[in-house]
């Protein structure tokens, strides 16, 4: 038996980030993660899953002493974010109207995790369980005992950080609301005839965007969302059929290119009813997802890691029972109503652009050439989206 105070299940960016803003207490913590990070190599091919990492995010990650790694393996600052749909309708962000050098980063999800593992190595009252599968969860007096293997885990609090699917929430009995966006989006890896880009872009098509987010080099990830019929039928194509198809469909943007790797995954949004129960605490996906079309998923799981960490921290310091339900619903009531704000803005997005009615054409096109004259209000959306 194994006696734990918090036990992490899943140990991707967002559950490695809470075990590091922990880990400065003097709680015993555990990650549970079915596979580890790959070692980096500068040679390696860029990964397919790449992330928008905000200004928030990055003041984050810099708190936990991780950001210096992270840039020194691959990350890509951009200054610009652009979004259109007709000709003049063209609503640019820029980010020496924030007073910043940037708007964001976009980095490898890989890198990240793998930066915060790292990290992780440098606490003794951290202890990352990895290549292993968790074969049973009970909830008992004092806490939850998993089982992995031969190994019995006792905790006074387990968190569930293991991704849309979670098991920690359906073990818990959490319901969630949900929906499929009937919609698909193919990531698709390049080697660009120009080097690394300043400029994160999105064309609104009817069947959905089509976006490129820059990377390190001569690198960019494209971004197509369609149905699913049209994705699987772009997935099966040779890459040379599939490269012209890009060059067919995309905005006269790219220049020579060749494609290196390609993938794809359903767009469905997730809310849980609720992040807690008594010696239980969901953050991240295993809490809610959100339509990708601005890149505030990992964002948002960080915000909530910042948020618990705080909770849990505060009321340890105050010997407090931290692990208590009405302790963590301070982290619940913080968190929920930001993350349900967010989602819902990502729905007016995709309702709104997702058809070709003229009306609602002409409409949204006028919003977006009016957006672009309102410098405050560009200011005020650009202050939210980076967490500022």
């Amino acid at each position: 038996m194994q006696q734990y105070d918090i036990i992490i299940v899943g140990g991707g960016m967002v559950g490695s980030a809470l075990a590091c803003k922990l880990a400065v207490t003097s709680l015993k913590i555990a990650i549970i993660e079915r596979q580890s990070p790959t070692p980096f190599d500068n040679q390696q091919p860029m990964d397919l899953r790449v992330s928008a990492i905000s200004a928030s995010s990055q003041q984050l990650l810099k708190d936990i002493n991780v950001w210096d790694e992270i840039e020194a393996m691959r990350s890509c600052p951009y200054r610009y974010l652009e979004t259109w749909e007709g000709e003049g309708s063209h609503l640019l962000f820029d980010s020496h109207e924030m007073q910043r050098d940037s708007l964001g980063h976009i980095v490898e999800n890989r890198v990240i995790q793998l930066a915060l593992w790292n990290r992780i190595s440098d606490f003794t009252n951290v202890t990352v369980l990895s290549g292993q599968s968790i074969e049973q969860m009970t909830s008992i007096e004092s806490g939850y005992q998993l089982q992995l293997g031969e190994q019995t885990l006792e905790c006074k609090l387990l968190i569930g950080a293991d991704g849309a699917n979670s098991m920690v929430r359906t073990v818990a009995n959490i319901g969630v609301t949900a929906w499929d966006y009937q919609q698909h989006a193919m990531l698709i890896s390049i080697t660009t005839e120009y080097s690394q880009q300043d400029i994160t872009w999105q064309k609104f098509y009817p069947s959905g965007p089509r976006a490129l987010l820059p990377l390190k080099g001569n690198n960019a990830s494209l971004v197509w969302y369609d149905s699913p019929q049209r994705i699987k039928a772009l997935s099966n194509m040779p890459l040379s059929q599939l490269k012209q198809e890009v060059i067919n469909n995309f905005p006269d943007r790219l220049g020579e290119f060749d494609i290196n790797n390609i993938g794809s995954f359903p767009l469905t949004r997730r809310h849980a009813q609720q992040y807690i129960k008594t010696n239980l605490c969901l953050v991240g996906d295993a809490a809610h997802t959100i339509n990708p079309l601005a890149g505030q998923g990992v964002n948002l799981g960080l915000k909530d890691i910042g948020c618990l960490a705080d909770v849990i921290c505060h009321a340890n310091d105050k010997q407090e029972a931290w692990w208590d339900k009405e302790i963590l619903i301070r982290y619940e009531k913080k968190r929920r109503n930001d993350n349900l704000l967010m989602q819902s803005a990502m729905d007016v997005f995709y309702l709104t652009f997702s058809n070709d009615l003229s009306p609602l054409q002409f409409a949204r096109n006028s919003a977006l050439k009016i957006a672009q004259q309102f410098t405050w209000g560009k200011k005020q959306v650009m202050k939210y989206a980076m967490g500022l």
